[in-house]
């Protein structure tokens, strides 16, 4: 019986959404082919979050309780990752397509000689072995894509590519990695963790609903309309690539190939045209609607639903709605 190993992506103590997610698709492979799945947590704070690892299928728990897992820059968690896979004897890893992780993860393929596909959608047993679905040129193609045989297969797994769902398991067996670093793993150090201010809204990375706004704003006073709407669902703020280089919204919001990609299981797109750009970052979503005045705008080519209007007429009306049925 083999095991599957699952990187868990954490903040603060808490793991991020997409690795219970990572955690359930791995619990629904390993069943299938027999084998048993076991999470890697790097940095403190293991034992406290164990149960809920457990609970979404992890039989089992590699850790490296250490301050060195964040206090060094990428090296020291692809020495402790690398010591995980060489104790467990695992062939199959899934990390989540995060800049920092893809960065752990392409410097660990290097060591391990491993295949690497990122920003999978999807995992499926083919004749015995993983296949990934992914697109590429932009969301132009879907491909299928798998690992060369005896190769240890590394899956990047996008965010609200699968639903987490608690398979019912209990605690997971707690595995202590013994990691000795080497001296250019901890020649970078970090000295200070800037974090970036917030509304109290969920990043768009792993909201369930974002909100986007573009061009057809026209101004940035109109991200106040945005983020009103965004505020009554609950939901993150984005912004087009046009609408950030005119310096109405900040660029980490950008959603596009230049910017973030995003998968909620609603996006909601006012203002913006939906050039290819802004289309590869979100067409990942599972419902998307599209509110724009011009009715040839390329956005309602993969629209679930649009409505050809102006915007300042459409969403407020649509926020005062939210709130009337909202109480």
């Amino acid at each position: 019986m083999a095991e599957m190993l699952v990187l868990i992506d954490h903040t603060d103590g808490h793991p991020r959404k997409v690795s219970t997610q990572m955690l359930t698709a791995a619990k629904r492979l390993a069943d299938a082919a027999g084998d048993t799945v076991a999470a890697v947590w790097l940095g403190e704070g293991a034992a406290d979050v164990a149960d809920t690892l457990g609970a979404f299928g992890a039989a089992k728990l590699y850790h490296w309780d250490s301050a060195d897992a964040q206090g060094y820059v990428t090296l020291p968690q692809v020495e402790a990752l690398q010591a995980a896979l060489e104790v467990s004897g695992a062939d199959t890893l899934l990390f989540s397509s995060s800049n920092h992780v893809k960065d752990v993860a392409a410097r660990l393929a290097i060591r391990a000689d491993a295949g690497v596909i990122t920003d999978v959608t999807d995992l499926e047993s083919v004749d015995g072995a993983l296949s990934a679905t992914k697109e590429v040129f932009g969301g132009d193609v879907i491909t299928k894509c798998k690992v060369a045989d005896g190769k240890l297969a590394m899956f990047g797994v996008g965010a609200n590519a699968f639903v987490a769902e608690e398979s019912g398991g209990g605690s997971p067996e707690l595995v202590a990695l013994e990691v000795t670093l080497s001296e250019s793993a901890t020649a970078t150090k970090v000295t200070a963790v800037e974090k970036q201010a917030s509304a109290d809204r969920p990043d768009i990375g792993e909201a369930a609903i974002v909100v986007s706004g573009g061009r057809g704003l026209g101004e940035e006073a109109g991200f106040k309309l945005i983020e009103e709407l965004a505020d009554v669902l609950g939901a993150g703020v984005g912004a087009s690539r046009a609408a950030t280089d005119a310096g109405w919204y900040p660029h980490r919001y950008q959603i596009g190939q230049t910017g973030r990609t995003i998968s909620p299981t609603l996006y909601l797109g006012s203002g913006i045209s939906g050039a290819i750009q802004h289309r590869a970052g979100m067409q990942t979503s599972q419902n998307v609607v599209a509110i724009n005045k011009d009715a040839e705008a390329p956005i309602f080519q993969i629209a679930d639903f649009g409505v050809v209007g102006d915007l300042y007429q459409v969403v407020p009306k649509l926020v005062e709605e939210l709130k009337a049925r909202k109480g």
